[in-house]
C-alpha cells in the first residue's frame, strides 16, 4: 500500500546512508560505528578517542533518518520518499518503542507546512483504506485477538473501540489540526490535569507533550485524529522552520486513538542564515554539515517532509498492544536475539 500511493503520485523511492556522520534530530542517541580496536583505541593529547585512526577517518554513527539526505533528492528530483531500517540508542523499554525500525519519510520540493499536513493525512487514509479492502479476513480475526486479550484487562483499560471501529474511525474523520498552543490550554483547564490524575502536569506553555497528554487530546477532548503543529523551537529538531514569532516552528505531530504520535514532520528552514544561527544555538558542527548548508547556500525553495514509523502503523492497523510483536526480530534494550 505504502509503495502503491507514493508510485501513483509520481514519487521517486530513493536510499539514503544507513552510515552517518550527521545527527539528524540533534538528540545525540545513536549507535556509533567504528573499526577501532576496543584495547588500545588511539587517543588524542586530551584524551579523547582519534577518530582520525578510524575506517572513515571521523566519527560516524547508524542514522536516526534519512531526511537530510532526502532534502538534498527533493531539491533535485521534486518529491520522493525513503523506506529503510533507523536506529535510536534511546533506553525506552516501553510498547511503543524499538531500537531498529523502518521509516517512512516522504519529502516535497515547494510544500509549506498546510500541504505536508494534506499529505500525511491523504496517505495514512489511503493505507488504512487498502488494508481494510484487501485484508478484511486478517483483520476480523485480529479484532476478535483484541477482544479476548482485553478481557483479562479492568473495564478501565479497555479499548473504547472495537479495531474495525477505530480503522473506520480515522477513515471517517477528518483530522482535527490544533496548534500547540490550543493544546496546552486545553491541557492546563481539562479534569485529569487540575485533579493530578496525569502522571506529568502540565502548568506552563513550552511542555514536551507526553503519550497521556496525546491520548487524551485524541480520545478524549476532540474524539478524532488530531494534528497538532507550531510547536516551540526548543524542544524540536533545529532544520525546523523558525515561525516570524521566533519562539515557535513549523513542526507537526499527528496524533491516533490508543497510541498518541504516529506521525512527526515539519516544513524545513530554508533560510541559510536562520539555519545557522539554530545550528550554532544548538552547538550542532556547521563543518559536519556543510553538504546540507550548501543546499541552502546556493538557492533552495520552501520544502516540508515527514517521517511515520513503519511498525507504529503495523501497531495500529493489526490491534497489537506491544510493538515487538509486529517485527519478526525486535531490537530493544538488552535484547538483541538472532
Amino acid at each position: 500500500a505504502i509503495h502503491n500511493y507514493f508510485n501513483s503520485n509520481g514519487y521517486i523511492n530513493i536510499h539514503t546512508p544507513v552510515i552517518t556522520g550527521a545527527d539528524a534530530e540533534g538528540a545525540g542517541e545513536m549507535f556509533k560505528v567504528t573499526a577501532l580496536p576496543f584495547d588500545g583505541t588511539p587517543r588524542k593529547e586530551d584524551g579523547k578517542v582519534d577518530y582520525r585512526e578510524d575506517f572513515f577517518g571521523k566519527e560516524t554513527n547508524l542514522t536516526v533518518s534519512g531526511q537530510l539526505e532526502g532534502e538534498t533528492f527533493a531539491m533535485a528530483l521534486g518529491q520522493i520518499y525513503t523506506f529503510g531500517p533507523t536506529f535510536r540508542a534511546e533506553n525506552s523499554n516501553t510498547s511503543r518503542h524499538l531500537a531498529e525500525f523502518w521509516m517512512i519519510e516522504p519529502e516535497v520540493a515547494f510544500n509549506d507546512l498546510n500541504d505536508n499536513m494534506d499529505l500525511a493525512e491523504d496517505f495514512i487514509q489511503y493505507v488504512i483504506k487498502y488494508t481494510l479492502d484487501k485484508c478484511p479476513e486478517d483483520l476480523k480475526f485480529l479484532e476478535g485477538r483484541l477482544l479476548d486479550e482485553e478481557k483479562s484487562k479492568p473495564q478501565a483499560e479497555r479499548s473504547e473501540m472495537a479495531l474495525l471501529d477505530k480503522l473506520n474511525f480515522v477513515l471517517d474523520n477528518n483530522f482535527k489540526r490544533v496548534s500547540y498552543t490550543e493544546a496546552i490550554d486545553i491541557l492546563r483547564e481539562c479534569t485529569p490535569n487540575k485533579k493530578k490524575k496525569f502522571n506529568y502536569i502540565i502548568n506552563e506553555w513550552g511542555a514536551d507533550l507526553q503519550s497521556e497528554h496525546e491520548r487524551y487530546l485524541v480520545e478524549k477532548h476532540f474524539k478524532c485524529p488530531v494534528i497538532l503543529f507550531d510547536y516551540p523551537a526548543n524542544i524540536k529538531a533545529f532544520y525546523m522552520r523558525l515561525n516570524e514569532d521566533g519562539k515557535t516552528v513549523r513542526a507537526m505531530d499527528i496524533l491516533f486513538p490508543g497510541i498518541g504520535e504516529i506521525v512527526g514532520g515539519s516544513q524545513r528552514e530554508e533560510r541559510f542564515d536562520v539555519l545557522v544561527e539554530k545550528m550554532k544555538a544548538l552547538g550542532i558542527d556547521e563543518e559536519e554539515l556543510w553538504w546540507y548548508l550548501d543546499t541552502r547556500r546556493f538557492g533552495s525553495a520552501v520544502h516540508s517532509g515527514f517521517g511515520l514509523g513503519f511498525e507504529r502503523l503495523v501497531l495500529f492497523v493489526t490491534g497489537m498492544t506491544n510493538i515487538r510483536d509486529v517485527i519478526p526480530f525486535p531490537r530493544t534494550p538488552m535484547n538483541a536475539e538472532f
